[in-house]
């Protein structure tokens, strides 16, 4: 299947780097716009030159021990200074994610051997009183103007790079299903491999204007969007955060012609009010995951811009290849022959999905199975300090991605589920085990249950089940102020419907029987409770009128085969 982009090289193709200090190092000089925000540009020599500036700094504060440089701010130029320094001088980002509660936040930096943290004012005051294991002067902050003095451009003559292809330049947190947080090994060699491969696949340009709304500590802006401008030479415009009332204003702004996504972002998009300007953009394409196939067309109507469905882990290599003439719903082909969907047990490769007209598997206990790549183990880096889940990743000499999936008669590839205790929110792995720890604080909490069911338009949903005395007595108000007062309780961590019971099926060793809740979901005779927005902390009983207009967003959003 051939792709849409022409992406033959030329006697005038720019040599391929193994490395992204090299990267930098060919845009010294360049005039092209390499960063833009709302206030200020610079261009991509400017770029280099701040990055190396800040290099030379890091170099100055480093001390014994691993390179790692934690940073905790939004989308803001800094950002992509430090990510650059860290190429130069050979160190390592840690992106921190401020969705993450306070003691969340405390153990990633203390994890992964901060030793030294990039912040601003904001972020200064989340982390002042944490238990960091490091003193106030390894704290910078990026909007003081005292510790930014040091920082200059101008004295920056000879701009060199200390950082190679085996040099670790990216600590990326993710989540398994023993609840720890887990930072993805990223080396410098392995992100430019990845921003070649996005070139090659999704036709990256010098001239494109890259629109970044995702968050830089997540995978998606780095691996599909600043990796891959950078290889091109290519302007990337910052905004802090997503604004799903400020996309429009900002691609116009920018005259962007790409941007990434998750798929929430898009259904929070698509709930704006529609414009006739709406389609006055120079929007070519965007590429992100789990959106629902509803939403993907309804922004093409909307927006005039293709968009990109893919599949992809912080961990692992590409999986899929474009398929232009693949149905809705469906992730492309296969990206190469070792690339199945395996049974776990017997390690043999399970049997072709049969689809009904609605596209509904038939036979999902033969064909649904693991996604795995048989060739991955080359590409995997590993965990930072955890070899048990590195050796669960790679078993039997192949990567295993943790998720579900199968393949069609046809050959099309299909995302089908997470096993395990991941819960997918807005393209972040959640951990249902440390939810679950928090929930049996509580009082009146005998057993609990989390898990994930879908959402209408795309990923998952955090559901909870709390076993309890007597669920005719139990105060839903005084449960959400106890779960609001949970710092350990990351903002997406909060569960979105809550099933109150006076008995939870248990196993025979008295465990939460997880897999009967997930068959189970909202569909139960006890109370369920949906939470009321984001208006304000609230619960309420779901009636079964809600259940119905609920359940219909499903159909609505072409994803009703998952209820």
């Amino acid at each position: 299947m051939e792709s849409d982009f022409d992406t033959t090289i030329t006697a005038d193709t720019p040599p391929r780097r193994t490395d992204i200090a090299a990267m930098l190092l060919d845009r010294l000089g360049d005039a092209h716009p390499g960063l833009r925000t709302r206030t200020q540009d610079w261009t991509w020599d400017e770029v280099v030159r701040e990055s190396a500036a800040r290099a030379a700094l890091a170099r100055e504060l480093r001390r014994d021990g691993p390179f790692h440089i934690g940073v905790l701010l939004d989308n803001v130029p800094d950002f992509v200074f430090w990510l650059g320094a860290a190429a130069l001088s050979g160190a390592t980002v840690a992106g921190l994610n401020p969705t993450r509660s306070d003691s969340q936040l405390a153990a990633d930096i203390r994890y992964v051997d901060c030793q030294l943290i990039v912040t601003d004012t904001a972020g200064m005051a989340r982390l002042r009183g944490l238990d960091l294991g490091l003193g106030p002067d390894r704290l910078l902050l990026v909007d003081d103007p005292d510790q930014t003095k040091p920082i200059d451009t101008h004295g920056v003559e000879a701009v060199t790079a200390e950082g190679g292809s085996d040099s670790l330049l990216l600590l990326l947190f993710t989540s398994g299903t023993t609840g720890t947080s887990k930072a993805v090994k990223c080396t410098q060699r392995r992100l430019a491999m990845i921003a070649y491969a996005a070139t090659d696949k999704f036709g990256h340009v010098r001239e494109d204007v890259d629109y970044c709304c995702m968050p830089l500590f997540h995978g998606n802006a780095l691996m599909a969007l600043w990796a891959p401008a950078l290889a091109n030479g290519a302007t990337i415009c910052l905004t802090p955060k997503f604004s799903a009332s400020g996309f429009l204003s900002d691609i116009q702004y920018f005259d962007a012609t790409f941007f990434t996504y998750v798929g929430k972002a898009l259904g929070y998009l698509l709930a704006t009010p529609e414009s006739d300007a709406d389609s006055d953009n120079r929007l070519v394409r965007g590429f992100g995951t789990e959106a629902s196939v509803a939403d993907q067309a309804e922004f093409r109507r909307r927006f005039g811009a293709e968009l990109f469905e893919g599949y992809g882990s912080s961990e692992g290599s590409g999986l899929v290849a474009l398929a232009p003439d693949a149905p809705a719903g469906a992730l492309g082909v296969p990206a190469h022959a070792g690339v199945a969907i395996v049974d776990p047990d017997t390690l043999l490769d399970r049997a072709r999905a049969v689809l009904d007209p609605h596209g509904r598997v038939l036979n999902p206990d033969e064909a649904i199975g693991e996604m795995v790549d048989k060739a991955g183990a080359l590409f995997f880096e590993g965990y930072y300090k955890n070899d048990a889940a590195d050796a669960e990743r790679l078993r039997h000499g192949w990567f295993w991605t943790g998720d579900l999936g199968y393949v069609d008669e046809a050959g099309f590839l299909y995302f089908a589920g997470r096993q395990g205790d991941w819960i997918r929110v807005d393209g972040e792995n959640i951990s249902a085990l440390v939810i679950e720890r928090v929930l049996r604080r509580h009082p009146a909490v005998v057993a609990t249950g989390v898990f994930a069911v879908p959402d209408p338009r795309s990923g998952d949903q955090v559901m909870a089940a709390v076993e309890v005395a007597d669920p005719a007595v139990f105060d839903i108000g005084d449960f959400t102020e106890f779960l609001c007062a949970q710092d350990d309780l990351g903002a997406k961590d909060m569960p979105r419907l809550l099933r109150v019971s006076a008995r939870l099926p248990v196993t025979g060793s008295n465990k939460v029987l997880k897999r009967e809740l997930r068959a189970q979901s909202w569909c139960v005779a006890d109370p369920v409770y949906r939470w009321a927005g984001r208006g304000g902390p609230e619960y309420r009983l779901l009636s079964a009128s809600d259940r119905a207009e609920f359940e219909a967003e499903f159909t609505r959003f072409g994803r009703g085969h998952l209820l």
